[in-house]
């Protein structure tokens, strides 16, 4: 073999180059024209150094003259052999060919270039793309439609957009299909709207749309959600014909589904003549994008009763919709057929199987799944990170996020705002930390969704500094990121920063939206800033923003904290819908005024108007009974919310109790009620116990709820403060000076001590 190629190299010319027309491994890539010998490039048999210098010798170096002019051409015959090299993965091999015809002066068939374009589409090639439109120019080709239709194509999947433009305006005459590709341009990397603008335009031109041209249009109004455009095509697909056609209802399907319109996509669905797996996935996926999994679950029911095939779309959308409703059931019967029809092994399906999991709390399932998949990409990894972080697990997300990095996976931003949001949750100021360094190596800090998230994890964090400086370094910022900062300094009680951030929002010409506006009542509600949350309301008003219930809410809250009760209700008046938060802002409003009474028959007016109450409203007006003294009224109300109402107590119930029956004076009924709590006490509620102590001047009762306190809280300082006054109201002297002893030991501040009497 080693003399084999020794002879080749000596004298390359009496060896044919077949690598131009080879049809297939066994024919050789070098043949001799006189013995017929053959050599191969890919052989186990060859010596190291042939690679090296077959790395030199490029496509037909070997032919020359009429000999590589008779071999080229029969290479390209009708450009089927082109084309066959560009599906076998060897463009640029296809692509010397036809540079070497042009540059003998050899007219290449039309076919050779339409093949090398669609190969440079599958490989995304826009380099080569552009050789191969600069030979079309070359060989005077650039005026064919078919060609130029092509090359929109090509310029649109390979992500430029302009230059398909470029290309389709440059064409000296249009059909329905450079009018179709320059379209489809736009409907899937472009612009949507402009896609419609040109469907128009065509229409103007005196060119009908064929199907495929409503189809692409029709999924431009699906992306950008402009449904009295799809609904515009389908009046005009009705008048065309096509409405029976399978493709083009499954695209209307989709493109209501998209819009919010699950009802017209049902329709449209329930009248096709002819449906295939796409319209059934197209129906589910609605259902499932719309949160309505029962209806989705349904039509995996119907199509399994009407024996249709489903494919890896369908068990995704199906597990979509288990997943959105937290079906366990129906997701394990679903795995059970996915196993069944052989697609388990499957990326989507699989990752499809790991979200469902997580999604319905089984994070233990999920990883099972997770850790038998044989190919796992990022998303695979996202859902495991985000399934373990929405169960709180923060640390076995950050540890998955470790491996993921170790296995070379490169994180993506979902990964990222996953992480941080369980770092912001968990107040993990490290790992934030960490996870920021990480992103700025990762080139993500300019993303404006992660660096939203990061502003929010350092603010929870309690970290306003970095907070604001990743605010400040931001590129882009949206009405997010600067609600993000302003509900930062509120958290944090600077209610003044907040303003002032939301001023400098005002003079960017940022709008803000009904979460920056409830944050910032919040804030004034905080530090009960009257004035600043009336001029709120004013440019509430003066922007033309909607009352949402949201705003509302806050508005109540805010007015009712700041002691004008009299506004609140205003609010609460004029607003267009309420919600049980509205009823239970105006409660609460009552009870942080005293006025027990009267949130006693708001309660009242609440049951009329059929509004049912929650939790929270309840722990408002027991809150209000008991800054108004209401003791029976209390105890009847925690009964019947228990006995009449459905309403499971809590801790925060229970609290209201006892702080009722301790601001009274009825301290033995107060124990009485903690001692048969069918939940364990928490320290909120001995401390209650103990401010009542101290009001009502019972010492021992004091000090039995202040053990409790330090048992649960060792280092709770109000209790030690609260038992202290205790002591000193009661000249026990001697008592103060071992409590102040007992908080030195503790390890409790000495600006706790101050407080001790």
């Amino acid at each position: 073999m080693e003399q084999l190629w020794q002879e080749f190299f000596s004298d390359p010319s009496r060896w044919w180059d077949n690598r131009l027309i080879k049809e297939g491994r066994n024919y050789p890539d070098f043949k001799h024209k006189i013995t017929n010998e053959g050599l191969w490039v890919e052989n186990w048999l060859n010596p190291p150094w042939v690679e090296a210098k077959m790395a030199t010798m490029a496509l037909g170096q070997t032919q020359s003259g009429g000999g590589l002019t008779q071999r080229l051409s029969y290479s390209l015959k009708n450009g089927d052999n082109v084309s066959k090299l560009c599906r076998e993965g060897r463009l640029k091999d296809a692509l010397h060919i036809v540079e070497l015809m042009v540059k003998r002066n050899i007219q290449a068939p039309i076919n050779a270039y339409v093949g090398l374009l669609k190969g440079c589409t599958r490989s995304k090639a826009l380099a080569e793309g552009k050789r191969v439109h600069a030979l079309i120019v070359q060989s005077g080709l650039h005026s064919d439609i078919f060609l130029g239709s092509t090359l929109v194509n090509m310029y649109a999947k390979c992500g430029s957009v302009l230059d398909a433009r470029e290309v389709f305006n440059k064409m000296p005459e249009h059909n329905v299909f450079s009018w179709t590709a320059i379209i489809a341009a736009y409907a899937d990397y472009g612009p949507g709207g402009e896609a419609i603008n040109l469907f128009q335009q065509m229409q103007q031109t005196g060119i009908a749309p064929d199907k495929v041209a409503f189809v692409v249009v029709l999924k431009a109004c699906a992306r950008i959600g402009d449904l009295e455009q799809g609904k515009q095509l389908h009046s005009n697909i009705i008048k065309s014909g096509l409405e029976s056609d399978v493709t083009v209802g499954n695209t209307l399907v989709s493109m209501y589904a998209k819009c919010g319109c699950i009802e017209d996509a049902h329709e449209v669905f329930v009248k096709m003549n002819k449906r295939n797996v796409v319209s059934w996935n197209a129906m589910v996926a609605g259902y499932a994008q719309q949160g309505r999994g029962k209806e989705a679950l349904a039509l995996y029911e119907q199509m399994k009763q009407e024996g249709v095939q489903m494919n890896d779309i369908t068990f995704v959308a199906l597990l979509n919709a288990c997943a959105s409703i937290a079906a366990l059931e129906k997701g394990k019967q679903l795995h059970s057929h996915i196993i069944r029809s052989g697609f388990e092994s499957d990326l989507k399906v699989g990752t499809a199987l790991v979200d469902m999991y997580a999604k319905c709390g089984i994070i233990e399932h999920a990883r099972q799944v997770f850790n038998r998949m044989s190919e796992r990409d990022v998303v695979s990894w996202s859902a495991m990170i985000a399934g373990y972080a929405q169960q709180r697990l923060g640390k076995e997300a950050l540890a998955l996020y470790e491996q993921m990095k170790q296995e070379d996976v490169q994180p993506n931003k979902v990964v990222y705002v996953v992480l941080l949001n369980a770092c912001a949750s968990a107040v993990a100021l490290e790992q934030g930390k960490q996870l920021h360094s990480d992103i700025i190596r990762s080139d993500f800090e300019s993303d404006v969704i992660v660096g939203n998230t990061l502003i929010d994890m350092y603010a929870k964090c309690g970290c306003m500094e970095d907070a604001r400086e990743v605010f400040n370094k931001m590129n882009e910022r949206d009405v997010i990121s600067w609600t993000a900062m302003i509900a930062g300094y509120a958290r944090q009680g600077l209610a003044s920063k907040a303003l002032a951030l939301y001023e400098q929002m005002k003079q960017e010409d940022v709008q803000p939206n009904n979460a920056t506006y409830a944050v910032l009542l919040n804030a004034c509600a905080g530090v009960a800033a009257l004035e600043q949350g009336k001029q709120l309301h004013s440019d509430i008003i003066k922007s033309g923003f909607k009352l949402d219930v949201i705003t509302g809410n806050s508005l109540i809250d805010m007015y009712a904290k700041c002691g004008s009760i009299e506004d609140a209700h205003e609010v609460f008046v004029k607003m267009n819908e309420q919600d049980v938060g509205s009823w239970t802002a105006m409660i609460a409003g009552y009870a942080h005024q005293g006025l027990g009474k009267e949130a006693l028959t708001f309660l009242g007016q609440m049951r009329r108007e059929g509004i049912k109450p929650n939790e929270a409203t309840y722990v408002s007006v027991l809150s209000a009974c008991s800054h108004s003294g209401l003791v029976n009224e209390g105890r009847y109300l925690f009964g019947s919310m228990c006995r009449d109402h459905g309403v499971t107590p809590t801790v925060d119930h229970y609290a209201c109790m006892v702080d009722l029956l301790g601001r009274a004076g009825c301290l033995a009924d107060a124990k009485d009620f903690i001692d048969k709590m069918p939940i364990q006490p928490n320290s909120v509620i001995w401390i209650a116990l103990l401010g009542a102590a101290k009001n009502h001047g019972q010492v021992e009762m004091g000090r039995r709820a202040f053990d409790c306190v330090v048992k649960l809280e060792p280092e709770n300082a109000a209790a030690y403060v609260l038992l202290s006054n205790i002591y000193a109201a009661a000249g026990r002297r001697d008592e103060v000076e071992k409590i102040r002893k007992e908080m030195k030991v503790a390890g409790l501040k000495e600006s706790a001590w101050m407080q001790l009497d």
